[in-house]
């Protein structure tokens, strides 16, 4: 990875690579491959994204503090496709991935991964759009054998059982191999919050109700993990058609389905005490509060007018249909599709591999336990919100030639070229998932005064449009959006002298929608001794706005202390986003610079330094939110479904920053006393500033979390000691200080909360008995730590009578950088043979 030549090893790469082995992914006690790379990789950071919305279903990871689709994932050095969620939730839950549409690493099962070549640098000049962070590049397996992996465990606090049984097996010989991989997994619910003031109250003053309240005795809305089940398979293959050439095919089908709790709406106001002593009001949702009147004027009355309705006993009420309030569910569910066939082989000194790659990812969104409340009584309870799926055709042609020019090595000439097309495809809703129904305006109500006589007797109130919690996709907005481009590159690579390598590589990318990029890179390697080398790099980038981020149209309900409204996400092209000053997405741009050292002091160990430099320019993100006005409504009919009130927000290339930071990497194996030791040591200091922005579009919380979302020092230190059938492994987790403005607030710049560091510790032993057993078990986070709980301040209300906040939070939302769970501890059986 980082290169095209064949004889590189990772002690004398002019860049920085790291190398996870099955081994590592062995002793990870979590499922997901999200959760399994945070454990590993200390520059890796995901939120844990307890209410989310699709965003609990497919998490945005950030490499170096930068977005998912800043960095390009692999499958044996080919380009993995996007998932179909553009992450469009705001919040800290996806504050450093905000608006990105990355993959969805979780489709890949761990036990099909032979080996992970993380490389810690720029790469878009080899490799193209996406790689500025870095590339992920999962080499799958191609071993010969059988294994078979059951996982169960679950929290401390007694929930969120998880199940995962994992199978591979492989076939090899002179003809090729074959080898495949199923995974299966069943996750629990977790729950760390309180139930919220209005729910408590509610139990008190209506006894004979409270059995009605959602998750009741429990809290009525869940801060936790959403529970979950799916399978993953990979299958790997290559058929040797001569000596030097093969016909490759590798896939991945994943499924998953998990399902969320949202936010509870409550049927009736109360009073809750904060801690400061001060009274708050509890409010119903706005629908419970309202009267619905359901006799229409007669017919061909002048004093009480068609489109008008009589004041009498003939009504309806939502807490008819939901007594005691209600906590939507959402629920989400994952289909992920992804081939490539290829042939590649060797003629002497040239190379070629000629391949093409077809994948498609699918989310299709659905909800229970809602309403549409402008539908009045005729609303439905569940709805499907529509599928939304990403499509992508790739064919790439790489070449190599070893020219022997009079160098210490031969100079590796690689050219090649590639065709991307992606599409991104919203389908149509239920109805009612995104209409305005009749009671979407106030209804004029009218008294009968005398028989056949009314009068005028006020109004209701207009209700909200589209599902309580989640819009559906209207035909309006339904469509296919596609993006094609051509790419064509250039590479050379040689050692000047035995401890002087350099590389170079150009790129030229060519895209229908915004025109050409040109970006390049170069680097070099100096060995000084046979202990010491210094590299460096330099290099220029690209992400290309996707389809998805240029086009997605998405309506959710969010809520501010407990206060509900619509916000609307609208592309760029359209009247609602340009009245609001939208303009095209063009390409972030970037410049990456590293310098570093490899040294290997001693036997056995390996010691790399690397410090990096990120400028990247025109960075695609969402605008702070514009609220929506009488005014803003009459000159835009199209921003209904979200209302005054309500808020918008669109893609726009808004601001600019500079990431530095230092990576270290020590490992020492080692035999002592007849057990094998090794040992390895990772800290990751990262640092990102906003050099430049609109501060009409970015708010000061958004500039916080950008910084300081994620912790600056990351260290991970693993130690696995083995002797005859035992083996133990130590790994200790320490993350410095957090912040998450966007949930909790700021005052003149100064985060309300900075959450603290923390260090956590997992444990497992091992024992191999019958020769193809291995029993272990072990603890993740064995000490039971968790993040700091909220605090009260002038943004937060804590409130003693649940000891949460008006929503029921007791931890950060987003779980920080470790999660709210807390321990978890498991048994892992695996069979080998």
């Amino acid at each position: 990875m980082g290169t095209r030549r064949t004889d590189r090893t990772l002690a004398n790469s002019p860049s920085p690579v790291d190398v996870i082995s099955a081994a590592d992914f062995a002793v990870q006690p979590a499922a997901n491959m999200i959760d399994q790379l945070k454990n590993i990789v200390p520059s890796f950071f995901a939120g844990q994204n307890s209410i989310s919305d699709a965003s609990t279903f497919v998490r945005s990871p950030s490499l170096r503090g930068l977005a998912g689709d800043q960095v390009l994932v692999m499958l044996n050095g080919k380009r993995y496709n996007r998932s179909a969620l553009v992450q469009v939730y705001g919040g800290s839950d996806t504050g450093l991935g905000r608006g990105a549409q990355g993959p969805d690493i979780s489709a890949i099962p761990s036990l099909a991964i032979g080996s992970l070549q993380v490389l810690r640098e720029g790469a878009t000049a080899q490799y193209g759009s996406d790689a500025i962070a870095g590339v992920l590049n999962y080499g799958l397996r191609e071993d010969q054998g059988i294994e078979i992996v059951g996982r169960t465990g679950q929290y401390y606090d007694g929930d969120g059982e998880s199940y995962q049984i994992a199978a591979n097996a492989g076939l090899k010989g002179e003809w090729g191999f074959v080898n495949v991989t199923g995974e299966y997994v069943d996750e629990g619910q977790t729950s760390r919050g309180q139930t919220r003031p209005s729910a408590a109250n509610f139990a008190t003053n209506f006894p004979a109700l409270a059995s009605q309240l959602p998750n009741y005795p429990g809290p009525v809305q869940i801060w936790g993990n959403s529970p979950s089940h799916g399978f993953k398979t990979v299958f790997n293959s290559a058929l040797n058609v001569t000596d030097d050439s093969k016909l490759y095919f590798f896939a991945n089908y994943a499924q998953n389905k998990g399902n969320q709790s949202f936010n509870y709406r409550p049927s009736v106001s109360s009073t809750a005490v904060d801690t400061a002593g001060v009274v708050r009001n509890q409010g119903a949702n706005a629908a419970f509060n309202n009267t619905f009147f359901l006799t229409p004027c007669p017919a061909g009355n002048a004093t009480c007018p068609t489109g008008g309705f009589v004041r009498d006993g003939n009504t309806f009420r939502f807490s008819e249909l939901y007594p005691a309030g209600f906590t939507p569910r959402f629920v989400g569910k994952t289909q992920q599709m992804y081939g490539v066939l290829g042939y590649k082989g060797t003629s002497g000194k040239f190379s070629y591999d000629l391949s093409g790659t077809l994948a498609r990812n699918k989310l299709s969104l659905s909800m229970y336990s809602s309403a549409n409340f402008s539908f009045g009584p005729q609303t439905q309870t569940a709805f499907d919100f529509g599928d939304l799926i990403q499509e992508e055709v790739n064919a790439n042609a790489d070449f190599t030639y070893a020219a022997d020019v009079g160098l210490a090595a031969p100079l590796t000439i690689s050219f090649g070229g590639e065709f991307r097309e992606e599409t991104y495809e919203q389908t149509a809703g239920d109805e009612q998932s995104y209409a305005a129904g009749p009671y979407a305006v106030a209804q004029q109500l009218y008294t009968q005064t005398a028989p056949g006589v009314y009068t005028p007797s006020g109004s209701t109130a207009a209700q909200g449009v589209g599902a309580s919690g989640y819009a559906g996709t209207s035909p309006q907005t339904a469509g296919k959006f596609s993006q094609r481009a051509y790419a064509a590159y250039v590479g050379l690579e040689t050692d000047i002298t035995e401890a002087f390598t350099v590389g170079a590589a150009g790129r030229y990318e060519h895209y229908n929608t915004f025109g050409d990029a040109w970006v390049g890179k170069v680097n070099a390697l100096y060995k000084l001794t046979d202990m010491f080398s210094i590299r460096g790099s330099f290099g220029t980038g690209f992400h290309a706005p996707s389809p998805g981020q240029s086009n997605v149209s998405i309506v959710t309900t969010s809520f501010n202390n407990g206060i509900a409204f619509q916000s609307g996400t609208y592309p760029t092209n359209t009247a609602v986003a340009q009245y609001y000053g939208a303009s095209n997405l063009t390409p972030e741009k970037s410049r990456n610079y590293g310098v570093g050292f490899i040294l290997e002091p001693v036997r056995n160990m390996t010691i790399t330094v690397d410090g990096y430099q990120i400028d990247l320019r025109n960075r695609i993100g969402l605008t702070s939110p514009f609220i929506v006005t009488a005014a803003d409504l009459t000159a835009q009919p199209a921003l209904l479904p979200v209302g005054i009130g309500g808020q918008v927000q669109y893609f726009t290339n808004g601001f600019k920053t500079r990431t530095r930071g230092v990576d270290f990497v020590g490992t020492w194996r080692a035999t002592l006393s007849r057990a094998l030791v090794n040992v390895s040591l990772a800290y990751n200091y990262n640092d990102t500033k906003v050099v430049d922005y609109n501060d009409r579009i970015i708010s000061i919380a958004q500039l916080i979390d950008a910084e300081n979302l994620a912790p600056k020092h990351r260290v991970v230190f693993n130690a696995n000691w083995s002797l005859d059938n035992v083996n133990l492994n130590i790994r200790e987790n320490y993350y410095s200080s957090f912040t998450s403005a966007q949930d909790y607030g700021q005052t003149n710049g100064v985060p309300n909360q900075v959450f603290g560091g923390k260090f956590t510790t997992d444990l497992e032993l091992g024992y191999n008995f019958g020769e193809h057993f291995t029993l272990a078990i072990g603890a993740q986070n064995v000490l039971d730590e968790r993040p700091d709980k909220l605090k009260a301040t002038n943004t937060v209300q804590i409130y003693p009578i649940t000891g949460g906040t008006s929503d029921g939070q007791v931890y950060p939302r987003a779980g920080g950088p470790f999660g709210f769970n807390g321990g978890f501890y498991y048994t892992r059986l695996r069979v080998k043979y």
